[in-house]
């Protein structure tokens, strides 16, 4: 077996296990090609060859992971989330392992799944989509994402953790979130397939694997390979208001009772055009942007290929 091991040094707090995970490989036979992320490099170039290998370990954050399966979108070339960021939600929507044993034995083995992947564009102002991944080429016209993006609220927190996280890892997320309790509040227009939403709140989610940080499920029963998405609407006008929600989803996945999740506003759809006032920054899978409105958001059906464990 070839394994591509694309790694960004600049997620997580430390190694995760890389080199352990990497020995792991080579006692079993495996020829590993390792390549770091780097400012002068491009996912695109990095993976110009991804085709010869029998899998692209992609090793850091969520948008790590997330840029290398758009870069990859529709190939068919099987990815390995390897979880070395700070929140690493694809790999904990996936079952992926943290211990890296565990994980070159997924690699190897694994069972290959394909799921949906989403696609950002901003049809007014194309540069304000692009996000702050050193290795995004500044031309970028449209970006990927596995678990979610949304704008207002949520990507505030992502911005507000980014200098955190290499600190106090997760708890980030947490001291970002207190540190930003009376976000702004914004009226929404919403183009979901053929329907017109007019709403307002301080933050609008499309989701496509439901579990978010801190093992919250924020939908119920999502399937990320149905081709389509959930649409959540945070109606709070404010933080505190959010913790009903909270609350009703941690008893969801704490007792299996679903007791609803007030504050919340639920839509489905393949093809989404959001626009805020005012306008709000954009988050998809941790990497944030500007504030930049409308924001199209579409379903690319299962163009994305993951190893998973095989129960």
């Amino acid at each position: 077996m070839r394994v591509l091991l694309i790694v960004n040094l600049k997620s997580g707090q430390g190694d995760a296990g890389i080199y352990d995970f990497a020995r792991e490989l080579g006692r079993h036979g495996t020829e590993i090609v390792v390549r770091f992320v780097g400012r002068k490099q491009t996912l695109a170039s990095m993976l110009a060859d991804a085709k010869e290998f029998d899998r692209v370990v992609a090793a850091g954050g969520d948008g790590t992971v997330s840029g290398i399966a758009y870069a990859l979108r529709g190939s068919g070339v099987p990815i390995v989330a390897y979880p070395a960021g700070t929140a690493n939600l694809t790999a904990l929507n996936l079952r992926i392992p943290l211990d890296p044993i565990d994980l070159a034995a997924i690699t190897l083995r694994g069972a290959i799944r394909s799921f949906d992947l989403g696609e950002i564009s901003c049809p007014s102002q194309a540069d304000g989509c692009v996000p702050t991944l050193a290795t995004t080429p500044p031309d970028t016209k449209a970006q990927g994402f596995v678990v979610a993006a949304g704008i207002g609220f949520d990507a505030k927190i992502m911005e507000g953790a980014h200098e955190l996280k290499s600190s106090i890892g997760a708890a980030a997320y947490l001291v970002a979130a207190l540190q930003n309790l009376a976000p702004i509040v914004s009226k929404f227009h919403l183009k979901l397939d053929d329907r017109v939403v007019d709403t307002e709140g301080i933050a609008v989610l499309v989701v496509n694997f439901a579990r978010l940080q801190f093992d919250i499920s924020i939908t119920h029963d999502s399937d990320p390979s149905d081709g389509v998405f959930e649409i959540v609407v945070l109606r709070t006008r404010n933080a505190i208001e959010l913790l009903p929600a909270v609350w009703a989803a941690v008893l969801d996945r704490t007792t299996g009772i679903q007791v609803g999740s007030p504050g919340l506003e639920i839509y489905s759809a393949r093809d989404i055009i959001m626009s805020s006032d005012p306008p709000l920054p954009l988050q998809h899978d941790g990497e944030t942007a500007a504030p930049v409105s409308p924001i199209h958001v579409r379903v690319l059906h299962r163009a994305a290929t993951f190893v998973v464990p095989e129960e």
